[in-house]
């Protein structure tokens, strides 16, 4: 299996340093979970049923008609894959890992490209897949470009997958509200992330219903539990509440950029929910940062730290006393 970001466990392991004194910052979810609502016994003691108002939720949260739950938009990452024939597929990197894995994983031909390189190799390709905003590196790409995208693939039977994982603080930009049902483009959604309830393994997909009824019959049945859902119902709800986290967020993420720089670790790019750094001395500062309880997000390719945002004020001046030893040992 690939790594990812909250080994916590692990690095507790290796640094010898307890689980609790850990501060967390590698897995670009927000730091801050969701008041829940009570949950009823009937969710724990019955199998989950489909329309029990969560799709109902998701579409008005997500502004497109049909989503199919699933759990976590890791599944539809491994399950598309084996929807197709085998064929030719770019993914645009660098970006989450899985993607590649899963394609290469079923027996297409994988090739992972820049955003420089789309258009020189679209004409081969069968499947475009795309991060956006892409994970690590935070840039969004224009939905226009996109779009143009899908139009040279689907013209020829192709798909454009678009996974919007971190986009729900910025969601004016996401594809669903106007085009997620078109044929050939498929878009993912994560619910964890941005409610800070990664735990609940949720996710959704969009496209056009023949492509959604193919992913639902490869998922199986009751691919989301029954206390999740009713959670996810609540939650997806609350749009005061998504107001006020996208500005939370957003201060945070700002704040974050800043003290990167102020302490020379300048952030290349970003998201309302991380910051990411290339850097020459990743791999070492990763190192620095881990003897101090400080866990981050290394990349080899290219070398590059992504920051999550710390949850407390304490977490905050941790981060910055750490960096600080960092500059001054350099």
């Amino acid at each position: 299996m690939l790594e990812h970001g909250g080994r916590l466990r692990e690095a507790a392991r290796r640094y010898a340093i307890p689980l609790a004194d850990w501060l967390d910052l590698s897995t670009g979810i927000a730091p801050w979970s969701w008041p829940l609502p009570p949950i009823p016994a009937s969710a724990w003691m019955r199998l989950p049923e489909e329309q029990d108002g969560l799709e109902a939720a998701a579409s008005r949260y997500y502004g497109g008609d049909h989503p199919l739950p699933l759990p976590g938009s890791q599944a539809a990452i491994q399950a598309l894959p084996r929807l197709r024939r085998a064929g030719r597929v770019g993914v645009l990197a660098p970006c989450y890992a899985e993607h590649a894995d899963a394609w290469r994983r079923a027996g297409h031909l994988l090739r992972e490209i820049s955003e420089t390189e789309v258009e020189h190799h679209l004409p081969e390709l069968d499947v475009l897949v795309v991060v956006n905003p892409n994970n690590p590196s935070g840039r969004r790409l224009d939905n226009g470009v996109l779009l143009d995208w899908h139009a040279q693939l689907q013209h020829r039977g192709g798909w454009l997958v678009v996974d919007e994982a971190f986009m729900d603080c910025t969601a004016e930009h996401s594809l669903v509200p106007s085009c997620a049902s078109r044929p050939g483009l498929v878009v993912l959604r994560s619910f964890g992330k941005f409610f800070g309830l990664a735990g609940a393994r949720l996710g959704f997909a969009f496209a056009e219903p023949v492509l959604l009824a193919a992913l639902r019959d490869s998922l199986g049945p009751w691919t989301v539990n029954g206390p999740t859902r009713c959670v996810a119902q609540a939650v997806l709800g609350d749009f005061q509440g998504h107001s006020e986290r996208r500005q939370a967020l957003a201060e945070g993420s700002r704040r974050l950029a800043a003290l990167l720089g102020i302490q020379g670790v300048a952030a290349h790019g970003g998201t309302g929910l991380f910051q990411w750094a290339m850097s020459a001395q990743a791999a070492a500062l990763h190192e620095h940062l881990a003897q101090r309880g400080i866990l981050v997000r290394l990349f080899e390719r290219p070398s590059s730290l992504r920051f999550g945002l710390p949850p407390d004020e304490a977490g905050w001046a941790r981060l910055e006393h750490a960096l600080e030893q960092w500059q001054q040992a350099q």
